[in-house]
């Protein structure tokens, strides 16, 4: 299940902070099992900057980051949880530990401003407004998200297990899960775009750019991912395991894979 920026149990997920910083609880999972990006789109964002100054906003363990470095990125991460950024440091990427709206960049000034799966978690006025302040004229804005659409026998399966395991959640798992999680994600572009737009003319209009692929995850990989969404960073193991235990009898009862229809969605605009 992703994590879905309008169902966090309250509109602005921004102030979820107990669920923003808890996906350090296992970060070698998280930076081991998370779906990467299409390379189609990192290319294209490289290749659409002014330069290679590049600020990866919530940058988690780097999995992106590293990504844009291969591009061709000079990358320099920030993420408000310490046990990420100390494995993103550790794998490559130079990161600093702060949320981006009380990051302070000094006279420091950046080609691209991304955020991987992570805008949801900064308050989009004030994150329009530090992003305007650090990038140079031409600049890139680029917060993208990947979207799973969950098959419906394995997203009912997740459901009765967290409802059952989870009664007091403030996820409505069963809302969350049955319907397309790509028009959720829409909503959230929209209200984002906006933010934009309202931030003093400092951005172009903005655009968005969608990748559609699809990702065949054995039993185990899912089981795998499946912890490091927020819904259940904070679970107790032997809660957790209920419900891994559900889902890993459903996939088994579908032959041991699922296939995940993915789509990358992009939110792009230029700094003036």
């Amino acid at each position: 299940m992703p994590t879905l920026p309008s169902s966090e149990g309250t509109p602005e997920p921004h102030r979820s902070r107990d669920i923003a910083e808890s996906f350090g609880t296992d970060a070698e999972r998280y930076d081991r099992a998370r779906p990467r990006y299409p390379e189609a789109l990192i290319a294209r964002i490289a290749a659409t900057a002014p330069g290679p100054d590049l600020l990866d906003v919530g940058c988690g363990t780097g999995i992106a980051a590293r990504q844009f470095q291969a591009a061709g990125c000079k990358v320099l991460g920030v993420d408000p949880d310490a046990r990420m950024a100390e494995l993103a440091r550790r794998l490559g990427t130079d990161t600093e530990v702060a949320t981006f709206e009380d990051w302070e960049p000094g006279e420091r000034r950046f080609d691209v401003v991304a955020a991987a799966t992570a805008w949801h978690w900064v308050d989009l006025a004030a994150g329009a407004a530090k992003a305007a302040r650090v990038l140079r004229p031409g600049g890139l804005l680029v917060p993208f998200w990947n979207v799973a659409e969950t098959p419906p026998d394995l997203a009912e399966a997740v459901a009765e297990a967290a409802e059952r395991v989870m009664p007091d959640s403030p996820f409505d798992f069963r809302a969350i899960l049955t319907r397309s999680m790509i028009d959720g994600y829409q909503v959230f572009l929209g209200r984002a775009a906006d933010a934009i737009r309202a931030a003093d003319g400092a951005f172009g209009e903005p655009e968005q750019w969608r990748y559609d692929w699809e990702f065949t995850y054995t039993r185990d990989a899912w089981l795998d991912v499946l912890p490091t969404q927020g819904a259940f960073t904070r679970l107790r193991p032997d809660r957790l395991a209920e419900i891994l235990d559900a889902v890993g009898a459903a996939i088994d009862a579908r032959g041991g894979t699922v296939t995940m229809p993915y789509a990358t969605l992009a939110l792009v605009t230029c700094s003036r």
